[in-house]
């Protein structure tokens, strides 16, 4: 028997740091319910099976492909999309240098690039083999990543300041 898709469930989150209830039906991704029903459009969804990592967010500060996590399994979670990371010190240092080393392109990968280096950063200084390693997991068609490992090297250098 197959589900009566008008059916929803109560869904309780914090994304950004602010409280959210809302109704879902079981089916639906985090990243539609993101998107879709709270507006937050920086979640970019590139393959909608994992592989590219463009929809990575945080969930309770770990990353997560939010194209594949179920809005349901989100329940009293804290989330984190690229829109969170205007009021976020590690994320501003990061953007300023993902913008001045280049790293952006045509930037459809950058909001999940953002979100995972955001991660990695707050884990403590990473090396470059280890910057490296991480976004390997996300997909970039336009830089190389070359350009993405500087910038994360720089905003590990720098943090949050301007210099």
């Amino acid at each position: 028997m197959s589900a009566n898709p008008e059916t929803t469930v109560p869904l309780k989150l914090t994304v950004n740091g602010a409280a959210r209830e809302l109704d879902v039906e079981p089916r639906r991704s985090l990243a539609d319910v993101l998107r879709r029903d709270l507006g937050h459009t920086g979640t970019t969804v590139g393959c909608d099976s994992g592989h590219c990592g463009s929809c990575t967010v945080l969930v309770d500060g770990e990353p997560a492909r939010s194209c594949l996590m179920l809005a349901v399994q989100a329940e009293t979670t804290a989330v984190e999309t690229v829109e969170s990371l205007d009021h976020d010190e590690t994320g501003a240092a990061l953007r300023r240098a993902f913008s001045e080393n280049f790293a952006l392109q045509c930037g459809f990968c950058t909001p999940g690039m953002l979100v995972l280096c955001t991660a990695l950063l707050r884990s403590g200084t990473p090396t470059r083999d280890g910057i490296t390693e991480c976004v390997s997991a996300n997909l970039c068609r336009c830089t190389g990543y070359g350009s993405i490992v500087d910038a994360v090297e720089q905003a590990a250098r720098t943090g949050g300041d301007e210099s």
